[in-house]
C-alpha cells in the first residue's frame, strides 16, 4: 500500500510538473502572439467560460472520487451501479453546460464583458463541456481505484494536442485579428477535452475488467441521496462562487477604466487585467504543481480515515499535510519576492507583471494552504462550510473591487487579493482544526526542529540568499558598481590626505 502510494504520489507529481511547464510555456507563447490587450480578453473569455466548466464539472468530480471509493470498499456491483449513476449526471450537467454557455454567449459577450468579440470564442468553447464532464467522472473512478496513470497519459496527449492545434491556428492558419486568435485557442481546449475523453474511454475498458469482474450494475444503497449531499453543495457552492468571480472579472476592467480615464481608458485597463491574471498568477500558482497531486491523492485517504473513525490516522495526514504545504509555499514566495521581476522580463518582458509578483510573493503561503485545506474539507464532508466561506470572499472580494478599484487602480486590486486570500485561508483553516481535533502547530507548519534550531536554519537561508543573489548579480552590473564606489570613495581620501588639502586646512584654521 506504502510503495503503491509513493509510487502514484510521484507519477502524479512528476506529469503535473511536466503539463504545468508546458502549460506555462503556452502562456507565454500566448502572451507574446497575442499582446497585453488580447490576453485581456482571452482572460475575459475564461472567466465566462469558467463558470460553465464549473456547472459541468465541480459536483460530480468531487462526487466520483468520494462515492466510488465508498462502494469499491463495499461491492463490485454496487460499484458499477454508482458509476453508471455518476456518468448519466455528469453527462447531464455536461450538456446543460454546452446548451447554457452556446445559447447565452453574444449576451454575455455583450452585456457581461462588454466586448462582442469574445462571442466567437464562447460558442466554439461550449462543445467540449460534455466530453469534461465524462473526463472528471472516468478520473474520479481512478482515482478511487489508486490508479494514476490513466489520468496522467490522458492529460498528457490532451495538452500536447491543445499545444499543437494552437501553435498551427496562431502560425500558419488565418487568424487576422485578436478575436480570431481567442477563438482558435478555445477551439483546440474544446478539441482536446474530447480526445482526453475518448483515451479514459479506452483505459475503462481494461479496467472495468479487474474492479467489476463479470458482475453486473447493482443499485447502491441509497444514491440518489448521497449523491445530492455532495452535489448540491459542491455543484451549487461553486457555481455560485463561480458566478461572483465571473462578476468580479467582468466589474475589474470596468472600474479600472475609470480610474485610467486620461491613461488610455478600456485599453490600458484590458492590458494591466491580462497581465495580472495571465501573467503573474499564472507564474504564482505554477508551483502548486508540486503540492496540487498530493492534496488529489490525500483525498481518498481522508476520506477513508474519516469515515473509519480513525482520528489518530486522520490527524497524522493533515498534520502532514500543512507542514509540507507551510514549509514549500514560504520557500516559492520568498523566491518570487526576490527574483518576481527579473522573471517577469526574461518570459513576458513585463515589468508591470514583476511588480505584481514581487507583491503577492508574500501572500503564497496563505493561497496554498487555502487550496490545500479545501480539498482536506471535502474529503472530510465539510463541503458547506467550504461553500459559506466561498460565498462570503466572493462577495468581499466584489465590494473590495467596487471600492478601491475606481480609486487605486491595480493597487487597489492587489490589496483586494490579498485581503481575500487572508481571510478564506483562516476560516478554512480553523474550521477543519475544529472538525479533526488537531491541534494548531503554527511553528511546526512553518518549519522543523526546536525553535533554536529554525531560528538558525532561517538565518542560514537568508544568508544563502543573499550570496545566491551576490553571486549572480556580480557579473551582471553590480561588481562594476562596487569597483566605482570603491574607486571613488578611495579618490576621496587621496585628495583629502594631499598637501594643498592639508595647507588650505591649516591656513582656515589660522583664520
Amino acid at each position: 500500500m506504502g510503495q503503491s502510494y509513493l509510487k502514484n504520489a510521484a507519477l502524479l507529481t512528476g506529469a503535473d510538473v511536466l503539463l504545468r511547464l508546458a502549460g506555462m510555456g503556452l502562456r507565454i507563447y500566448l502572451a507574446n502572439a497575442l499582446g497585453g490587450e488580447g490576453m485581456g480578453l482571452y482572460q475575459l473569455v475564461l472567466a465566462v467560460y469558467a463558470l460553465f466548466v464549473t456547472l459541468a464539472t465541480a459536483g460530480v468530480s468531487v462526487a466520483a472520487t468520494r462515492l466510488m471509493a465508498e462502494e469499491l470498499a463495499r461491492g463490485r456491483a454496487q460499484a458499477r451501479g454508482m458509476l453508471v449513476r455518476l456518468a448519466g449526471t455528469g453527462l447531464l450537467l455536461g450538456a446543460a453546460a454546452m446548451a447554457a454557455q452556446y445559447g447565452l454567449a453574444g449576451a454575455a459577450a455583450r452585456w457581461w464583458l462588454g466586448d462582442v468579440r469574445a462571442a466567437g470564442a464562447l460558442r466554439v468553447s461550449a462543445f467540449g463541456m460534455p466530453w469534461m464532464a465524462l473526463s472528471a467522472v472516468l478520473r474520479g473512478f481512478f482515482i478511487a481505484r489508486r490508479r494514476v496513470e490513466p489520468n496522467v497519459l490522458s492529460q498528457l496527449v490532451e495538452q500536447s494536442v491543445r499545444i499543437g492545434i494552437i501553435w498551427y491556428a496562431l502560425e500558419w492558419g488565418n487568424a487576422p485579428d485578436v478575436s480570431a486568435r481567442c477563438t482558435a485557442v478555445l477551439a483546440a481546449t474544446a478539441v482536446s477535452e474530447a480526445v482526453s475523453a475518448c483515451i479514459l474511454l479506452l483505459f475503462y475498458r481494461g479496467e472495468a475488467v479487474r474492479a467489476f469482474g463479470a458482475e453486473k450494475a447493482r443499485r447502491p444503497a441509497d444514491p440518489a441521496r448521497r449523491l445530492w449531499e455532495i452535489l448540491w453543495p459542491v455543484e451549487g457552492g461553486r457555481c455560485l462562487a463561480s458566478a461572483l468571480h465571473t462578476a468580479e472579472n467582468m466589474l475589474v476592467p470596468a472600474c479600472l477604466t475609470v480610474c485610467l480615464l486620461d491613461a488610455g481608458g478600456r485599453s490600458a485597463a484590458v492590458a494591466q487585467y491580462g497581465s495580472l491574471k495571465g501573467m503573474a498568477l499564472p507564474l504564482l500558482t505554477f508551483p502548486f504543481g508540486l503540492l496540487g497531486s498530493l492534496s488529489v491523492l490525500l483525498m481518498p485517504e481522508i476520506t477513508q480515515a474519516h469515515i473509519r473513525g480513525e482520528r489518530a490516522r486522520l490527524g497524522c495526514l493533515l498534520d502532514r499535510m500543512l507542514r509540507l504545504t507551510g514549509c514549500f509555499s514560504a520557500l516559492a514566495g520568498a523566491l518570487f519576492w526576490v527574483w518576481g521581476e527579473p522573471l517577469a522580463l526574461l518570459l513576458y518582458h513585463s515589468q508591470e507583471a514583476g511588480f505584481y509578483l514581487r507583491v503577492l510573493g508574500p501572500a503564497m503561503p496563505l493561497m496554498y494552504l487555502e487550496s490545500m485545506v479545501d480539498g482536506a474539507m471535502k474529503g472530510m464532508g465539510e463541503q458547506k462550510a467550504v461553500f459559506r466561506y466561498s460565498l462570503w470572499d466572493a462577495v468581499l472580494r466584489i465590494a473590495g473591487v467596487l471600492l478601491l478599484l475606481p480609486r487605486w487602480g491595480m493597487k487597489g486590486f492587489l490589496w483586494v487579493i490579498l485581503l481575500s486570500s487572508a481571510y478564506t485561508c483562516q476560516m478554512n483553516t480553523a474550521r477543519l482544526l475544529h472538525v479533526s481535533g488537531l491541534q494548531p502547530r503554527l511553528w511546526r507548519w512553518l518549519g522543523s526542529g526546536s525553535t533554536p534550531t529554525r531560528l538558525a536554519a532561517l538565518c542560514a537561508g537568508g544568508f544563502g540568499m543573499a550570496a545566491v543573489c551576490l553571486a549572480v548579480q556580480w557579473p551582471l552590473g553590480l561588481g562594476e558598481e562596487v569597483r566605482a564606489i570603491l574607486r571613488t570613495e578611495k579618490s576621496r581620501r587621496e585628495r583629502q590626505k594631499s598637501p594643498e588639502n592639508r595647507n588650505c586646512s591649516g591656513h582656515r584654521g589660522e583664520n
